[in-house]
């Protein structure tokens, strides 16, 4: 089951609002499970502004390279310098270990048009 402490996108991004007002973006365990063996993990820079639904980076496997889109629009503040070398921390620790990246949200009502983990949940298990 996916935390319920964050909201989600489709394509199994997490976010989680941290205490000082920025938001912690990582992957599910879905998305590590379908990905398998991680290889390659390329995250931006701390300062760009992203887009919602926008993609902040890539992340590949042996199977396939997959985007890693925004959950929210905003500035990031701080990136996992660690995660690229240890790539393991994602399948160790996908919700908290795991952590990409932290944004400084520019629009608060975007956080409302994600879903909830049960939302979330649902979709993750169509496909």
């Amino acid at each position: 089951m996916a935390p319920t402490d964050r909201k989600y996108l489709k394509s199994h991004e997490w976010a989680k609002k941290n205490e000082d007002g920025s938001i912690s973006v990582g992957i599910t365990d879905v998305a590590v499970e379908h990905l398998s063996d991680l290889v390659f993990l390329d995250l931006p820079e701390v300062g760009k502004v992203l887009e919602k639904d926008q993609p902040f980076g890539e992340i590949e496997s042996v199977k396939a390279v997959s985007e890693l889109l925004s959950p929210v629009s905003g500035e990031v503040t701080k990136v996992h310098e660690d995660l690229a070398d240890n790539l393991d921390l994602l399948s160790a620790s996908p919700y908290e270990d795991g952590w990409m990246i932290q944004i400084k949200p520019s629009d608060e009502t975007e956080w409302d048009q994600l879903l909830s983990a049960e939302e979330y949940e649902k979709i993750a298990h169509e496909e």
